[in-house]
C-alpha cells in the first residue's frame, strides 16, 4: 500500500468566519479526519486500537500557512508519517488547493494509550512495530515548516476562566483537541483575524474533563505574537493544572 494519502475537501458556508476563510478549527478537523483515514487504512485506526484498549492521543500540533482555503472553494489534505519513536509518532500534513499548490503545512505529534491505565504505549513493538512500514522519510516528501518550538511563560496574565460541557468531550471521554483552538482563538479581537493567522501551534499536556474549569492566561510575545496557557481547576489555593500550552502568530 502507498504510504501518503491525499483526501478532498469542500469549504461549506458555515465553515468560515466573517472574512470568509475557514475557521482554524475546522481546518483542524480535517486534518485529524485525514490523520484518522490515514491510520485505518492502513489497520491502525482507532475502531481496530479500541477492541484492543488502546487509541490515539494528540500530543503536538503545529499548521502554518500562506493563504486560507475560502468559501466554496475545493482544496485537498495530504498526509504521511514522517517518523516513529518509541512512545511518539510524527505526522505531517500538506495543505493543497485543487492544482496541487500549496497553502500551508502542518505538523504533529502523536501517542498511542493505553485505555485503562492512560499510559503510552510502546510503538516498536506493538503490532509487531507493523507502523515502521509506512515511515516517508523527509528526503522523499518535505514538510518545509518549522517544528514544535518550547514555551516559557514569565509573566502570563489570566484572561478568562470558562466552564466545560457536552459539547467540549470527545469520544475519548475528555475535551476535545480542536475545542481547545477555538477557545483560545475566542480570546482575540476581530481586527486580528483580518489580518489572518500565519501560524498556530498547541502542545497537549494533560486531559480535560467535563465540568473541569479552565483558565487562559495570555503573554504577548511581539505586535502579532501571543502565547496561551490553559490551566484546569485553578482555586485561591493552587495554580491548577497546565491542560495545554499554544501560540499564536498573525500576519
Amino acid at each position: 500500500m502507498q504510504k501518503i494519502d491525499l483526501y478532498p475537501n469542500y469549504v461549506e458556508p458555515f465553515h468560515v468566519d466573517f472574512t470568509g476563510r475557514i475557521f482554524m478549527g475546522v481546518l483542524g478537523n480535517h486534518l485529524l479526519n485525514a490523520a484518522g483515514n490515514h491510520s485505518q487504512r492502513r489497520g491502525w485506526g482507532i475502531g481496530a486500537l479500541n477492541e484492543h484498549q488502546h487509541t490515539w492521543v494528540l500530543s503536538r500540533l503545529s499548521i502554518e500557512m500562506m493563504q486560507m482555503p475560502r468559501q466554496y472553494q475545493h482544496f485537498q489534505v495530504k498526509t504521511w508519517v514522517e517518523g516513529v519513536m518509541k512512545l511518539f509518532t510524527n505526522r505531517n500534513f500538506a495543505i493543497l488547493d485543487n492544482d496541487g499548490n500549496a497553502m500551508g503545512y502542518a505538523r504533529s505529534v502523536w501517542a498511542m494509550i493505553d485505555m485503562e491505565t492512560r499510559r503510552p504505549c510502546d510503538l516498536y513493538s506493538l503490532y509487531d512495530g507493523d507502523i515502521l512500514n509506512y515511515v516517508v522519510s523527509e528526503e522523499e516528501n518535505v514538510c518545509p515548516i518549522e517544528g514544535h518550538g518550547r514555551f516559557r511563560f514569565r509573566d502570563a496574565q489570566l484572561v478568562r476562566t470558562i466552564d466545560t460541557f457536552y459539547s467540549d468531550v470527545d469520544i475519548n471521554g475528555h475535551i476535545n483537541s480542536i475545542k481547545y483552538i477555538e477557545h483560545i482563538l475566542d480570546l482575540f479581537p476581530k481586527e486580528c483575524f483580518e489580518k489572518g493567522i500565519r501560524r498556530f501551534e498547541i502542545a497537549y499536556k494533560t486531559e480535560s474533563y467535563m465540568g473541569d474549569k479552565l483558565s487562559f492566561y495570555k503573554q504577548e510575545v511581539s505586535e502579532n505574537e501571543t502565547d496561551i496557557e490553559i490551566r484546569k481547576n485553578v482555586t485561591a489555593d493552587s495554580t491548577g493544572e497546565v491542560v495545554c500550552q499554544a501560540k499564536v502568530k498573525f500576519n
